[in-house]
């Protein structure tokens, strides 16, 4: 294994295994993914559902090359208590936020599965290429046990990547909430524009690495006392691995007065009229860090 800094909290490890065609991720979320749920007072069951997803949208998201794409991931409810959870990453900033009906969380019980919480949803990614212009979006039943299983789903579905996803957190009570995940991928063997007759879920080069990765314990994903480091070498000893840190995440609402100015300058005059108070304000709700923001009309006018 190549030399690196030590990775513990907030920051991806990226390896790969070159001999074996396959390359992956690490992350654990900590102080990150606390200040995040800080905004709002959610049950265990539904922190445990936005931390994994927040994970998830980190190994995705800390896939994008240059610093203005942004990653969205997004489930909606198709009858169950989840009304809409969404997370979205871009240049190492996260933020996520969840939506959920109480008294129907309640009736599913402390341990429910992912039709109870979302009956017949979707989980829709959604990539947005800054430098291309392009949107690229895939789009899953969230099908499984859990996220991960949708997710593993979307690979299969949608790029056609053999894929292993690993998703868990937990609650401490030192650290407060602690998430985890792993994203092991293999490779299409060959040049580009050669046929990926390589890059299937049968190939035996890439059994070999999903089976060892399989391995990995919940706990250990969300042990505070190893390093990601350590977790890649304890599954991959007996290969030649590359690592390197990926961009430190950081929480990323980027929400303020002169971000919705800007945004609301798009409405006709008429409509923000309608949307102001009597004071010439305009209430802007942020349901990812649960905040109001004033905004008066005569700043958005300074916009045109």
């Amino acid at each position: 294994m190549s030399e690196t800094r030590e990775t513990w909290f907030d920051e991806p490890l990226i390896f790969t295994i070159a001999e074996r065609h396959v390359r992956g991720r690490f992350v654990r979320l900590g102080p990150v993914l606390n200040r995040i749920m800080a905004a709002h007072s959610y049950p265990p069951v539904m922190e445990k559902l936005l931390a994994e997803a927040l994970v998830l949208t980190v190994l995705l998201g800390s896939t994008l090359k240059d610093d203005e794409s942004q990653m969205t991931l997004q489930a909606q409810t198709g009858g169950g208590p989840v009304d809409l959870l969404v997370c979205d990453y871009r240049a190492g900033e996260l933020r996520g936020y969840l939506k959920f009906d109480a008294e129907r969380l309640a009736e599913v019980g402390p341990d429910p599965t992912l039709f109870g919480l979302f009956g017949e949803g979707f989980l829709a990614i959604t990539f947005d290429q800054a430098v291309s212009g392009e949107r690229w979006q895939g789009i899953v039943p969230l099908e499984g046990s859990s996220i991960a299983d949708a997710a593993e789903h979307y690979f299969e579905q949608s790029e056609q990547i053999p894929s292993l996803v690993r998703l868990c957190a937990r609650h401490d009570a030192e650290l407060g909430c602690v998430a985890g995940g792993l994203l092991l991928q293999h490779l299409p063997d060959g040049e580009v524009g050669r046929d990926r007759i390589e890059a299937r879920a049968d190939h035996p080069e890439w059994e070999h690495a999903r089976t060892i990765a399989a391995t990995l314990k919940d706990e250990e994903l969300t042990d505070a006392a190893a390093s990601l480091e350590t977790l890649a070498w304890r599954l991959f000893h007996e290969e030649e691995v590359r690592v390197e840190a990926g961009v430190a995440v950081s929480r990323g609402c980027r929400c303020n007065i002169d971000h919705y100015a800007r945004v609301l300058a798009q409405f006709p005059e008429a409509e923000r009229q309608e949307m102001a108070d009597d004071d010439g304000i305009i209430q802007v709700d942020c349901a990812f860090c649960s905040r109001l923001f004033p905004v008066p009309l005569d700043e958005i006018a300074t916009r045109h």
